[in-house]
């Protein structure tokens, strides 16, 4: 069974509550069509509803019928979600008009109907930008207890000739959002990388912090951050299996990390690993892609209080429907489902 095969699987057996702001966009209508017809989630699309359904036939969509449909512009539906809105930003001088006003933008409506505990997850970016859809569940869900980082993780799917990480699978993170986390927010981006190997990739994670240096085979302040990160991890999740700082090869090669680092619980045998910057994580997610033909599972939105996840206005219609899958996947993770 393929890694998306599982998680549609689980998906089906616990279906949770999806928003899709872009209520009209063919590509997204396609995806929420297959959605529906496989019973993986329960669908609210964003969007006046003779319009979505007039698009649906234009597409010979035959389940989008079924979805919730909500407009944005239905001041009785929206009141509620303006005065939560209210509420949650008054204080950043926001007023009542204000909200009012901002719960027409369909990206916020998806959070706050998240926020009031009326959906459960939410995909957005098809047409919307990176920074909108980011700064939507920003103001309105902010992020988990313990976390104050955004990170963005890949699950990298391996070649069956590569005997690398656990079931051919490695999770990279952060690839996708913080230029160059501090040690705190490093400590952040391991623990909310581990929880994305249990819950999407199925996984007990072994982290490995990654640096130039293995167990002080070097020294320099780059290095030092990544000691005291792992340093915090161990603090605020002691169960977790950790080591670092630990350079690639004695991270995932037995006999190197055996050479280089004996004794350690992870060295040799990492499945999760964490990268010391955004440019070394995302370098190297695109070479493993490119030169090992690996797949690339992302990027997977952690550390929201909620799960919001950021499509490519490029995506194709089997993009967003992977992406649903995998937030839903997250959502389900968070109820320990």
């Amino acid at each position: 069974m393929t890694l998306f095969e599982r998680l549609a699987q689980k998906a089906a057996a616990h279906p949770q509550r999806l928003v899709l702001p872009e209520g009209t966009e063919p590509r997204t209508l396609q995806a929420a069509d297959k959605i529906i017809a496989e019973g993986l989630a329960k669908v609210t699309l964003i969007g006046k509803k003779d319009e979505i359904l007039a698009k649906a036939a234009e597409l010979s969509l035959d389940n989008i019928a079924e979805a919730n449909i909500v407009d944005p512009d239905d001041r009785q539906f929206t009141e509620p979600y303006a005065q939560l809105f209210y509420e949650l930003r008054k204080k950043k001088g926001v007023s009542l008009e204000d909200a009012r006003y901002t719960v027409k933008n369909p990206l916020y409506l998806g959070c706050l109907m998240i926020k009031n505990g009326d959906a459960d997850c939410q995909v957005a970016g098809a047409l919307s930008t990176t920074g909108n859809v980011l700064r939507a569940a920003f103001q309105v869900l902010k992020t988990k207890p313990g976390i104050s980082v955004v990170s963005g993780a890949f699950i990298m799917l391996l070649p069956e000739n590569l005997p690398y990480g656990t079931d051919h699978m490695l999770i990279f993170a952060d690839c996708a959002v913080v230029p160059d986390p501090t040690a705190e927010e490093l400590a952040q981006i391991a623990v909310s990388t581990a929880a994305t190997a249990r819950n999407i990739a199925g996984i007990d994670p072994v982290v490995a912090m990654l640096s130039f240096s293995t167990k002080g085979s070097a020294n320099h302040e780059r290095i030092d951050k990544v000691i005291r990160a792992t340093e915090m991890v161990h603090e605020m999740e002691p169960g977790l299996k950790i080591d670092g700082e630990m350079q690639s090869d004695a991270a995932i090669v037995p006999s190197v990390g055996e050479s280089k680092a004996p004794g350690s619980p992870v060295a040799g045998h990492a499945n999760t690993l964490v990268f010391p910057s955004l440019e070394v994580g995302n370098i190297a997610y695109k070479l493993v892609q490119r030169l090992a033909g690996a797949g690339a599972v992302g990027p997977i939105l952690q550390g929201l209080a909620a799960p919001v996840n950021d499509l490519s206005r490029g995506c194709l219609v089997d993009d967003i429907y992977k992406t649903i899958i995998v937030t839903c996947n997250q959502a389900i993770g968070e109820k320990g489902l």
